[in-house]
């Protein structure tokens, strides 16, 4: 019997924005996955912790992003998990909590470009598969020894950045067509990132 296919797309979501919400739903309607599943990441060891909300507020945001799919799940299985979380052994917990899953990463052509940074990346890519989404100026190669279970998908292109997202609230813009309603109102009434 087929596996239930479970797409794996991990971030800070500080905040979740619509972006994330088209990326998710590409993959749900153009790839072979069953669901995604929004991890939600205390700490990425390749960025700066400073302008972090808190997990729970982030871990609140994205819930609200996703309430209207249903094949859009989030997980805070990382909050618990030893600081800085790596790829590799949030992996192997969701696959060892869920055997009955296949789990796949969704990662942007910017982070393909630092794999080679990652912990276990060889044992990634043999014990699970990746599909890479494109971003702006990145080119992407594959080497033929990952070709088997990493795939560059035609996603759309979408340019918006957390970071955006909060210097234009913190400069006052009304920025409510980047963000899904529920989130935009979520953020104006805990007056966060001013």
């Amino acid at each position: 019997m087929r596996k239930k296919q479970v797409g794996i797309f991990s971030g800070s979501f500080n905040p979740v924005h619509i972006g994330h919400l088209i990326l998710a739903n590409y993959m749900l309607e153009f790839t072979y996955l069953d669901e995604v599943w929004f991890v939600v990441t205390p700490h990425n060891p390749l960025k700066k912790v400073d302008s972090l909300l808190g997990d729970c507020i982030r871990l609140e945001m994205t819930r609200l992003a996703v309430k209207d799919f249903d094949r859009l799940l989030v997980s805070d299985i990382e909050f618990d998990m030893p600081k800085p979380s790596y790829t590799i052994e949030t992996l192997t917990k969701l696959k060892a909590v869920n055997p009955g899953l296949e789990f796949t990463l969704l990662i942007g052509s910017d982070n393909w470009t630092k794999f080679p940074q990652w912990k276990d990346n060889e044992r990634l890519t043999k014990e699970f598969k990746i599909l890479i989404y494109p971003r702006l100026g990145e080119d992407v190669r594959i080497n033929n020894t990952y070709a088997e279970n990493v795939r560059l998908v035609n996603a759309p292109v979408v340019e918006i950045s957390s970071t955006f997202i909060r210097e234009s609230i913190r400069a006052g813009k009304d920025i409510r067509a980047f963000l899904p309603n529920r989130v935009y109102d979520y953020i104006l009434s805990n007056k966060l990132y001013k």
